[in-house]
């Protein structure tokens, strides 16, 4: 599976912005997909996550304000992409932003050691 995220910028507090991350190769096995970020200094961190049927989960931190949702490419059903709407960001949402993809789902969504493929990130920065 390969992954590339876009839609990363800077924003100020209050600000929206909406990420991107094409999937293609095996996504209908690989079909388990999270967003994750990283703020310099810390650990990757899960904030939200979706599954093959479209149940989602968020970290706390994001509820209410991020959504997470994926489409499929009419064309080519092995093409999906996952999107990240983010609405009232602040300056503690900011960091690289990646998507990973995995075959398994788990209430452990948030984990980073189970996600077997990963984008190479995109940056968003929100300023005060």
């Amino acid at each position: 599976v390969h992954l590339v995220e876009s839609g990363g910028g800077s924003v100020q507090r209050g600000g929206s912005l909406r990420l991107s991350c094409e999937a293609s190769g095996d996504t209908d096995n690989y079909y388990f997909m999270t967003w994750f970020r990283q703020a310099p200094g810390m650990e990757r961190e899960g904030v939200a996550n979706i599954g093959r049927i479209g149940r989602t989960n968020y970290a706390d931190s994001v509820k209410g304000r991020f959504t997470i949702s994926k489409d499929v490419a009419k064309t080519d059903s092995a093409k999906k992409t996952l999107y990240l709407q983010m609405t009232d960001l602040k300056p503690e949402d900011s960091g690289v932003y990646y998507c990973a993809a995995d075959r398994r789902p788990s209430l452990n969504w948030s984990g980073t050691d189970r996600y077997k493929f990963w984008g190479q990130g995109t940056q968003v920065t929100v300023s005060s």
